[in-house]
């Protein structure tokens, strides 16, 4: 399922026009991303947490050269599935 059939599947879910499924899901997505770049987690009670991760600098090696390179410290997304969200799948 990619992104344009997710907000078909909650317009009809919902009883929302296509068009705001659509707004509510970039709001989603915005909102997560923002909460996340202030390095703080997105709770939702049953479905998951989303948080920042921060990924230390390393050393690491170009594999077709073989090189030393030097990896910045950055911050990823991670989620981490609530209960209630695994037992639905299990």
């Amino acid at each position: 399922m990619n992104k344009a059939d997710l907000i078909s599947v909650i317009a009809q879910k919902s009883d929302l026009s296509r068009k705001d499924a659509e707004k509510a899901m970039n709001a989603f997505i915005e909102t997560v991303t923002e909460t996340l770049k202030k390095n703080e987690k997105v709770q939702i009670v049953g479905f998951g947490i989303f948080e920042p991760k921060h990924r230390e600098a390393r050393k690491g090696h170009n594999p077709m050269t073989g090189a030393e390179i030097d990896i910045p410290a950055s911050n990823a997304p991670s989620f981490k599935a609530g209960k209630a969200f695994k037992e639905a799948l299990n």
